[in-house]
């Protein structure tokens, strides 16, 4: 059963949705080009396979994924990340540079790819059209936003 938070928290409704264990690292592998549930549980040594198997339907009534019959007998599936899976790349992206800052060995670096120069990350407000510090960031309830949506 997935944890469910009932708070007022759009982190809070994130985790509802990628917060189980495992989740985060099959759609990471998805994202990577792991198209069958072979090549997920190949690259994720130590989950088992009936997590795997509730995970992949989890991932996709949550349309995270979508799944395409690639063979009849037995059948077989390739995944593939929705639109709204292939939005997560930001987190992932924040996720590996938040490790490379904080662990105390870094497995992987994000670089921009023509100079592999690490990248940073940066805020950018269009109304404003400048890139802005994350001291200058505000976060808001929904209810005080309105009026005020970028169009």
């Amino acid at each position: 059963m997935k944890n469910q938070y009932n708070l007022p928290c759009n982190i809070a409704h994130t985790l509802n949705i990628i917060g189980d264990k495992w989740t985060l690292l099959i759609l990471y592998r998805i994202f990577l080009g792991c198209e069958t549930y072979k090549d997920i549980q190949n690259e994720l040594e130590g989950i088992p396979t009936n997590l795997l198997s509730k995970r992949l339907k989890t991932m996709e009534s949550d349309e995270l994924i979508t799944r395409k019959l690639y063979q009849i007998h037995p059948p077989r599936y390739k995944y593939t990340l929705t639109v709204k899976g292939m939005d997560l790349s930001n987190v992932f992206n924040s996720l590996i540079m938040w490790g490379e800052k904080y662990l105390n060995k870094s497995f992987k670096y994000l670089v921009h790819s023509s100079c592999k120069c690490k990248v940073e990350h940066k805020y950018y407000c269009p109304r404003c059209n400048k890139y802005i510090d994350s001291s200058k960031l505000e976060i808001i309830d929904s209810n005080e936003l309105k009026g005020n949506k970028n169009d």
